[in-house]
């Protein structure tokens, strides 16, 4: 079974920067789809970028493209999302998730609120503030 651990969360000043960190362990094979998602209170969680860690090959919500920028680390056992020009509506707890490599390529990754995903973190709570 994969652990997924977030961590990075705090707090950020509208217009800064932040960078949150999913360590992953437990997987086997090479392909696979990891995914940032977020959710405020009474709000359905909501997906923000992927990546397809064999490929490389990278989506985004428009809410966040060409301010977010998700990555992975050399062993593939890290991703990060790096968030620039971070706004009030950026606040929410951000989760790290994984599933099937598929899930990227089809681009089903964010449907349903990553229901389709197999395995989530605990998450880490980004708040942004003047």
């Amino acid at each position: 079974q994969v652990q997924l651990t977030e961590s990075g969360g705090g707090s950020v000043q509208a217009g800064g920067s932040h960078r949150l960190t999913c360590t992953a362990s437990g997987y086997t094979g090479s392909t696979y789809c990891m995914a940032w998602f977020r959710q405020v209170p009474g709000k359905e969680r909501e997906g923000v970028a992927a990546i397809y860690m064999n490929g490389g090959s990278t989506y985004y919500a428009d809410s966040v493209k060409g301010r977010f920028t998700i990555s992975q680390d050399g062993n593939k056992s890290k991703m990060y999302l790096q968030m620039n020009n971070l706004n009030y509506g950026d606040t929410a707890m951000y989760y790290c998730a994984f599933g099937s490599s598929y899930e990227c390529y089809a681009g089903y990754w964010s449907n349903d609120g990553g229901s389709r995903l197999d395995s989530w973190g605990q998450g880490t709570q980004v708040t942004v503030s003047s």
